[in-house]
């Protein structure tokens, strides 16, 4: 049995509790997962929300060895890939790693601006990767969901998760190499 076992068995029973117990535990992260695919608020909240209603009506489908994050998780990429097909959504303006919390300025303006130059070269590498890297390197490393739930939320078997995200990590380096090459390139020509 996963960890949240008692909270599932008490989905399955329809108990109002259980279901604001689990949105008080999974709705920052399903947000800021929906957030930073789409990058806007509007369309975010009503993904969120869609994932909501997803669990209202399933809950007593829900099989007590159900991975509640997992499950939620699931849920809500596929309204977020809904999504994209519906809309047809220009994929190279991604979110930013750290659009919710700005990195705090460290012991200098150079170090805070450093970090701000770091923050944004992730960013705009995220927004070149295939839709797949990207989806796996967001769950992953920013809504820290276990690999084995990443793999369940992505329907693909685990040993194809470390394929994929060794892959997007590799894609995100080489990407990241570029545009700093490039910027380093590009402050040498104004000094």
């Amino acid at each position: 049995m996963g960890p949240d076992a008692s909270l599932v068995a008490a989905l399955r029973a329809g108990d109002a509790a259980a279901f604001a117990q689990a949105y008080a535990k999974y709705r920052r992260p399903l947000y800021g997962f929906l957030r930073r695919a789409v990058r806007r608020d509007d369309v975010a909240q009503d993904l969120l929300q869609e994932t909501w209603m997803a669990l209202a009506r399933g809950a007593c489908d829900l099989r007590l060895d159900t991975d509640l994050a997992a499950w939620l998780f699931t849920v809500a990429r596929n309204a977020f890939r809904s999504h994209l097909r519906w809309a047809k959504l220009d994929l190279s303006r991604w979110i930013a790693l750290c659009d919710d919390a700005c990195p705090a300025p460290g012991p200098g303006p150079d170090t805070a601006a450093e970090q701000s130059r770091l923050v944004l070269a992730v960013e705009e590498a995220l927004g070149h990767l295939p839709t797949a890297h990207r989806e796996v390197l967001l769950l992953v490393a920013v809504e820290g969901l276990e690999q084995d739930q990443v793999a369940l939320v992505l329907g693909i078997s685990y040993a194809a998760l470390r394929q994929r995200l060794s892959r997007a990590r590799a894609a995100l380096g080489d990407l990241l190499g570029d545009q700093i090459h490039e910027q380093e390139s590009h402050e040498r020509a104004y000094r």
